[in-house]
């Protein structure tokens, strides 16, 4: 009999080994680690949302960049933007639409709403650095945001990563 029990508790333990493993291999597919986006990313979805207020309208793109599922929003970033008197005329925070933020001001102080705008207004494209906190965080981080005027319109479209 002892020799049946010893086999009954390995194969026991064998299920139980496979039972935990499986656990830790579910929960790293719940768990992944999120990719942060590119600078080389933020251009080009800039640019695709650009090509596509060309395309389609301001308020067909602008309802894309809102959609939280929608082709704007990867890995930890997003598009956004502004009209050229520094209203949030699209962004995945609903509570930011149709607010001009033309004097927010990152935690040091930097306006840098007022740099969108003059980089789009005068060089038509850039990079903007400021610090602001990353979500969930109350630290400020360097942050660094591409800036597109769109040709012909009088909005600029956004995208940023984390340094």
């Amino acid at each position: 009999m002892t020799g049946k029990m010893e086999e009954y508790m390995k194969q026991v333990r064998s299920l139980l080994y496979i039972v935990i493993l499986l656990c830790i291999v579910s929960f790293a597919g719940i768990c992944p680690a999120q990719e942060k986006a590119t600078k080389d990313e933020c251009v080009a979805k800039v640019k695709e949302a650009a090509a596509m207020i060309k395309q389609i309208g301001l308020d067909a793109t602008f309802a894309k960049i809102n959609d939280p599922k929608g082709p704007f929003q990867w890995k930890d970033t997003y598009v956004f933007c502004y009209n050229l008197d520094g209203v949030m005329m699209a962004h995945p925070n609903p509570k930011l639409v149709g607010k001009n933020l033309i004097d927010l001001k990152d935690t040091n102080g930097k306006m840098y709403v007022a740099e969108f705008i003059s980089v789009a207004k005068n060089a038509g494209e850039g990079w903007v650095t400021y610090t602001w906190p990353k979500p969930g965080e109350k630290e400020a981080s360097p942050k660094v945001t591409y800036v597109y005027r769109v040709p012909g319109e009088n909005v600029a479209v956004f995208a940023g990563v984390y340094e």
